[in-house]
């Protein structure tokens, strides 16, 4: 999937699984398409306008993180306590500059949160009260604890809950024990970044942090190879340094961003057990989207002509003039 040097690409990933085709009818489906278009219209205009990838992946990610049918900001998954602990990356591939949050509550949109410590601290990843003060100090608008919930959500965890209680076994979709946001951008002078925002796991201990704030796990952005935003069970992809690997291979072993990408997830994560997938760009514009789930959310936006592509399962493109 080549394109030319100037031409502004951007790919996101709304998380991994799908929800399950007897529950998911044609007006939930057409909602979650239509949440994808709207944050890939809003991340492009600003690649459109000339801007920089950074600030087009924050605009992704703050439009999926206000949609509460996504695992990120509002619509975020509850812990085993029933509160919300959310984990947020920034990386920006000029010059490899990052800033996460991990385990917070309050921030409207944590990807803002994870670009206050970035651009307001000499740190890479904070939590805790630090965090939070570095928020306030930057302005960020705050909102109440329940303002993150949903009755959907709420549901889950309890029925999370009580198959636990039982000792059933776990039937879960993918789509219902985890998910995550993240967009990946290439501008008009050949800059990479990349953003990811979650909620975590379903009923997940409270105080255990994924792989979204983990530089060279869930997100990495380099402009000499590539940027990357990844979804799925996170324990793994932080013990593969599954993001890192992408940018080794292509780095020292000369591969190229699609091969690189398809083998981290299908020949290191899945035989470990790691289910989930990715989207990435590199410095020549070219995509991929790798997946060894039922399906991933994901949508891409790139060239002249802008054609906007989205689809939840594995299934052709579903393609519209954006």
């Amino acid at each position: 999937m080549s394109e030319a040097p100037t031409s502004p690409v951007l790919v996101l990933h709304g998380g991994a699984g799908t929800i399950p085709h007897a529950t998911l009818t044609p007006a939930r489906a057409d909602a979650y398409h239509a949440g994808i278009r709207a944050a890939l219209r809003a991340g492009y205009a600003v690649l459109a306008d000339g801007g920089a990838a950074l600030d087009a992946v924050v605009a992704t990610v703050m439009a999926l993180e206000d949609n509460p049918l996504f695992n990120a900001g509002r619509g975020a998954v509850y812990t085993s306590d029933a509160t919300h602990e959310m984990d947020a990356a920034l990386m920006d591939g000029r010059d490899r500059r990052a800033g996460a949050v991990a385990g917070i509550c309050g921030p409207k949109h944590p990807i803002l949160a994870a670009r206050a410590v970035m651009e307001r601290t000499p740190h890479v990843l904070m939590g805790g009260e630090g965090a939070m003060r570095v928020c306030r100090d930057a302005g960020l608008e705050f909102m109440d604890p329940a303002w993150f919930g949903t009755e959907a959500r709420l549901a889950a965890l309890k029925t999370e809950l009580a198959r636990r209680a039982s000792g059933a076994a776990d039937t879960r979709s993918d789509a219902d024990k985890h998910g995550t946001v993240g967009a990946v951008a290439r501008d008009c002078r050949g800059h990479l970044a990349a953003a990811t925002s979650t909620g975590g796991l379903t009923a997940k201990t409270p105080g255990r942090i994924g792989d979204t704030p983990v530089f060279g796990a869930g997100t990495w952005a380099d402009d000499a190879t590539c940027a990357i935003s990844a979804t799925g069970q996170g324990e793994l992809f932080i013990r593969t340094a599954a993001a890192h690997e992408i940018d080794a291979r292509m780095r020292w072993g000369g591969q190229s961003l699609e091969h690189a990408a398809t083998e981290v997830i299908e020949k290191l994560l899945a035989p470990i057990g790691g289910d989930g997938g990715l989207v990435a760009v590199d410095a020549q514009g070219n995509v991929a989207l790798p997946f060894n789930c039922a399906g991933m959310y994901r949508g891409y936006v790139r060239g002249a002509d802008a054609i906007l592509m989205s689809a939840i399962h594995r299934e052709p493109w579903r393609t519209e003039a954006a």
